[in-house]
């Protein structure tokens, strides 16, 4: 997070190319007093130049794909992976599925379009769309992996416009490295393929078809799928086991939950300076956006060449300057794989195939992706860009020197603002709280004890405060249910960055919005809580719960031959520091947010029911840490096995790289009570999981050998998928446990 709040907000909706200019011009020169956040459905972009080279194994995935992760971390942007679900301008809102709604002054639409023909595609199970082209691949081959069929596929592509041809003659050459014996079908309701392209640009396309045995079908529409079989619009119909959708754009159906003036073809209306109709603080581009003044074709070379001026124009409208005009070019360079090393290009008045053509489309595609795969971290003088004058308030006074103490708190009527827009719950627990704000919680003895207190809390790590609100409630809850209580209620313990009041309210709001959230899972509630102001966002909870007469949990207890069950994986310690150093990868990044923001309660219930020996969670003190508290604590030792500990993708890679969370120092001071096997363990992945501190851990349980697969099938069964056996517990002839480590566990 930021040390001060900017004052105002610059959204982009979607990660198209044009928005995705905007991030990179970003890193390079950051609008002083503007924070900057992407929104994306996908942690990863794909650009559409590529894909049908990928398919056709002229690149790897990652190739074609930028890592927003990475991308926005090294830019110093926010990013929220969520999809968009409504567009409020009026109130300047955007609207998730699964999240609060988000606060902009300035915003950015690109979300693209989809093939047209809906109600033939959509929820279909053999139908792929070419769009979202983010998961075209992986759907592709999930499909393909589901078919194992040892007869001859039918496919057929609908769709035979640039897009649609392309992945027509690139999926040839996919289904062969598959070992698929296929053949394929062009379908499209224009009487030539290539609809706009010069005659001699068609007639290229034509002959490769024919060279390939690519069956093709022009001049009919597809009107149905169903069993198999594609009907046509003249009466007949071809057999089909897979069709894939590329037909020509049509809007996204969420457009209609936008509250922005539509063009005829039913896309967003824009001016020429690419700001819609309707709100001058709004632009939309891409396949998005419609031109009153100069309608375009859906290409996304447009998309492209609208960067830089919708870099421009932002920064005009932030400083109140006119802005100027997107004249789009005439003509432009198209390049059509052939998925063979070969590739039919047109430029001008000119259409020619090669070989040289596919090399002069792979060198631009390869130079234009560099520009967004570059995930070097953001210098320390761009970091640091802001001087006293871009942090000073809006009305231009100087920024006045802030107190500590109780004057350091936030003010009233920053968390009235964000109290008024949670929506809490009334609780049976609470007898006086929040409803309406009282000093303190007062809980009812007759509906429940309180008889387990804990709290926890630290530093934002990630610059999205709902996920970090969410993460820090379950981490807080996960004591209480680590002693086996029931969670009644938690007050939350918040530092703000300073800044103005209306950003302090909005990121209260969606920190507090998150740990709610959780609350309200388990149907426990917000008492209450206290904010201040500091250099860093903090944020934690104090939590209070109930054992219902029930006896707690316990660290001590182990018995020698009990079993050690994990329940989650190990390795968020790393993967965050690589996130800091823009080295994590998307999809490392979003299996540890599934893993931190699976909740422990589960696993609690499920504890309760077997006859447990002891239990704790594993958090900041690592994993070496936290069982040799329960080691002593029962006076005991244990043999641990490094092949069964679970750990997060990513994290082998990141620790032979040598990254290392602070905290893995001091809790490698146990190290002296382990004993190994081999030396050779110490330069081990599994070695440095040991100590890697853990934030939103899994439970640690001890349960006895003969209830070890019962608990670990009904954890699994609750979507504890990593949960393993991944010790045994045994004397100890010391009054110090000590832990030894094994290559695995003889079972």
């Amino acid at each position: 997070m930021q040390p001060t709040l900017p004052s105002r907000d610059l959204v982009l909706v979607g990660a198209g190319h044009t928005n995705l200019h905007v991030v990179r011009m970003w890193r390079m020169q950051p609008i002083p007093d503007v924070r900057l956040t992407l929104v994306s459905p996908f942690s990863r972009a794909t650009y559409s130049g590529m894909l049908p080279g990928t398919l056709a194994g002229l690149y790897q995935p990652d190739d074609m794909e930028i890592d927003l992760h990475r991308f926005s971390t090294s830019c110093g942007v926010r990013l929220i992976v969520s999809e968009v679900v409504s567009f409020d301008p009026k109130k300047r809102r955007v609207h998730f599925n699964d999240r609060p709604p988000i606060r902009f002054d300035v915003a950015s639409i690109g979300i693209g379009s989809v093939p047209s023909a809906e109600a033939v595609w959509r929820d279909h199970p053999d139908v792929l769309s070419i769009k979202p082209m983010a998961t075209f691949l992986r759907r592709l081959n999930a499909w393909l992996d589901a078919a194992q069929s040892s007869e001859q596929l039918q496919v057929s592509i609908v769709g035979a416009g640039a897009a649609g041809l392309e992945v027509t003659f690139c999926l040839e050459a996919f289904l062969k490295t598959r070992g698929v014996d296929a053949a394929v079908t062009l379908i499209d309701s224009g009487e030539t393929v290539l609809p706009g392209y010069r005659e001699k640009s068609i007639r290229l396309a034509d002959a490769e078809l024919q060279r390939r045995g690519i069956a093709l079908v022009t001049g009919v529409r597809v009107q149905e799928f169903n069993e198999g079989q594609l009907r046509l619009a003249d009466g007949e119909t071809l057999p089909a086991d897979l069709v894939i959708w590329a037909t020509g754009a049509s809007p996204p159906p969420v457009l209609e939950q936008f509250d922005l003036p539509k063009a005829d073809d039913g896309f967003l209306a824009v001016h020429n300076t690419l700001q819609t109709t309707a709100d001058s603080s709004v632009f939309v581009v891409g396949d998005t956006a419609t031109l009153i003044e100069n309608p375009l074709p859906k290409a996304g070379v447009y998309a492209v060449r609208e960067g830089p001026v919708l870099w421009e124009n932002i920064q005009r409208t932030f400083a109140g300057h006119e802005l100027v005009r997107y004249d789009p070019q005439r003509g432009f360079l198209s390049m059509l794989a052939t998925g063979d090393g070969s590739a039919i290009g047109q430029f001008k008045g000119f259409s020619f195939q090669g070989g040289w053509v596919w090399k002069w489309k792979d060198r631009i595609d390869r130079k234009f992706m560099r520009m967004f795969q570059d995930y070097r971290p953001m210098s320390a003088e761009m970091a640091g860009h802001r001087s006293a004058a871009d942090t000073s308030p809006a009305d231009g006074s100087p920024t006045a020197m802030r107190c500590r103490g109780c004057g350091g708190k936030v003010g009233a009527n920053v968390l009235a603002a964000a109290l008024e827009r949670l929506d809490v719950p009334p609780s049976p627990y609470v007898k006086q709280g929040l409803n309406p704000p009282d000093d303190a919680a007062v809980l009812d003895p007759k509906v429940a004890t309180a008889d387990v207190l804990s709290v926890d809390f630290f530093p934002a790590f990630l610059d999205d405060p709902y996920l970090v609100g969410r993460v820090a409630a379950l981490n807080s809850l996960s004591d209480l249910w680590a002693t086996g209580a029931r969670p009644l209620g938690a007050m939350a313990m918040v530092t703000l960055p300073e800044g103005a009041a209306n950003q302090q309210a909005e990121l209260l709001y969606q920190l507090v919005a998150g740990g709610l959230h959780e609350l309200n899972a388990i149907d426990a509630a917000l008492l209450g809580g206290h904010t201040t102001e500091g250099e860093e966002l903090i944020i934690g909870y104090s939590v209070v719960g109930d054992l219902g007469g029930e006896k707690p949990f316990s660290k001590a207890g182990l018995k020698p031959g009990d079993r050690l069950i994990l329940t989650k994986s190990l390795g968020t310690g790393v993967l965050l520091a690589a996130h800091m150093l823009s080295t994590c990868r998307a999809e490392w990044i979003d299996a540890m947010l599934r893993t931190m923001l699976l909740s422990n309660a589960a696993a609690a219930a499920i504890a309760r029911g077997f006859e447990l020996t002891a239990v704790t969670d594993v958090t900041g003190f690592g994993l070496a840490g936290h069982l040799l508290e329960m080691l002593d604590a029962s006076k005991v030792n244990a043999e641990l096995g490094l092949a069964e500990l679970p750990v997060l993708g990513g994290f082998a890679a990141l620790s032979a790289d040598g990254i290392r969370s602070t905290l893995d120092p001091a809790n490698r001071e146990t190290a002296d009570r382990i004993d190994l096997a081999t030396s050779d363990f110490t330069g081990q992945p599994g070695y440095d999981a040991l100590f890697d501190p853990q934030t939103s851990g899994g439970m640690l349980i001890g349960v006895s050998a003969d209830a070890t697969e019962a608990i670990l099938s009904n954890l699994r069964d609750a979507g504890y998928e990593q949960a393993a056996v991944i010790g045994i517990v045994t004397e100890s002839t010391t009054t110090l446990s000590r832990l030894s480590v094994t290559v695995t566990l003889e079972k």
